[in-house]
């Protein structure tokens, strides 16, 4: 029998913005030598066709208590409580080396169930502000690892900043070469989250149709669009002939937001993470409804950089886009300015941070072959 390679559990609820950094460290710790286990809900299961074939993903019955009926909230405890002893049983066959949540109640049987059994364990929170499982946590983990800083936490808990970690997809494309915007075909990168990209689809189509003609004639928009919407957006972008690409999921946007001369884009971790990385001129809209408001604290470091256009829901207008869009579209050296600001922010090295605390957590550390050797675990 082969030598044991050490095991990770990952827990995760189903956002992107909890997954992608899931994503990110499963493809680090692969390749140092770990097995890697993911823990999520059906609405996380979405997001893995793009994990690597190596990680094993387990389906977790999850619930939450901010969605359903009386009746459906009343059986949460129950549920979770059946999700936190099978984790148990399953932790107890294969005995994980490090259990780490990104967030999400999908994420509580098993940080849950980690706690139960003094396994070591680290909480990855993505936001400027902490959300609801990662609150109830922070106090019972050996490591919080923050990707917005600073972060926002509870009293007598330190977090260690590492960046929120990009997919390999994204770091391929660490500092792409930027093609400044000019009298040329340019083009812009929509990308609205998972939630509220109601909002983008109904603003920002009118808002590029407004341009300067000679402009306009220039664009090619693509951009990420609710089902619902698709249509009605993409018949919108045609009526005022605008080449358009509307999708309500893409599979390729790092492509894209490495071709695209701007992005505008909620201010969802990931998201903003993805920008800082690649180094793009953004507008950033955050959604109003994110828990604590967090996703203004993430545009925060973009804004102050001067690398991002941050405009609040409750000002946002097609006039104020138009001129936001134009005020980027329409100067070369400040896109260049602002694509230089994002590099300065972004951090492409932070899924090694988090790998190497992963490893440090474990007693583990990685020889010069990239594999794991066994360190001073009890």
């Amino acid at each position: 029998m082969g030598e044991r390679k050490p095991l990770l559990v990952m827990a995760a609820g189903g956002t992107g913005g909890h997954m992608f950094p899931a994503q990110a460290l499963a493809e680090i710790m692969l390749a140092r030598g770990w097995r890697v286990k993911l823990s999520t809900d059906a609405r996380g299961a979405r997001y893995t066709g793009a994990f690597p074939d190596g990680v094993e993903i387990e389906t977790v019955a999850s619930a939450t208590f901010d969605r359903g009926g009386v009746l459906a909230k009343a059986m949460v405890p129950f549920r979770l409580a059946s999700g936190v002893l099978s984790a148990i049983f399953a932790m107890r066959r294969d005995r994980p080396d490090v259990v780490v949540g990104f967030g999400g109640y999908p994420s509580v049987p098993a940080l849950t169930a980690a706690w139960l059994l003094k396994l070591p364990r680290m909480i990855h929170e993505q936001n400027g502000v902490l959300g609801k499982v990662n609150t109830w946590f922070a106090g019972k983990v050996d490591v919080m690892a923050c990707g917005t800083w600073p972060t926002d936490l509870p009293e007598g808990v330190e977090g260690i900043h590492t960046g929120n970690p990009v997919r390999m997809a994204v770091r391929e494309r660490a500092g792409a070469g930027y093609i400044a915007p000019g009298p040329y075909p340019m083009s812009i990168l929509v990308i609205g989250g998972s939630q509220g990209a109601r909002t983008l689809s109904d603003v920002v189509p009118p808002a590029i149709a407004a341009l300067p003609l000679e402009m306009v004639g220039n664009l090619r928009v693509s951009h990420q669009a609710r089902d619902e919407d698709e249509l009605r957006v993409a018949t919108y972008y045609a009526e005022h002939g605008l080449d358009a690409d509307v999708q309500p999921f893409f599979h390729d946007v790092p492509a894209r937001m490495s071709e695209a001369q701007l992005v505008i884009s909620r201010s969802g971790a990931s998201s903003v993470a993805d920008i800082a990385v690649i180094g793009r001129p953004s507008i950033l809209i955050p959604y109003p409804h994110a828990t604590g408001d967090h996703q203004m604290a993430n545009a925060q470091a973009l804004v102050d950089a001067g690398a991002a256009i941050r405009i609040p829901e409750s000002k946002l207008t097609i006039e104020t886009l138009t001129e936001s869009i134009e005020a980027v579209l329409s100067n070369e050296q400040g896109a260049i300015r602002m694509v230089q600001a994002a590099l300065r922010v972004g951090k492409p090295e932070a899924a090694d941070h988090l790998a190497a605390l992963v490893e440090e957590l474990a007693g583990i550390t990685t020889n010069d072959e990239g594999t794991a050797d066994e360190g001073f675990r009890d």
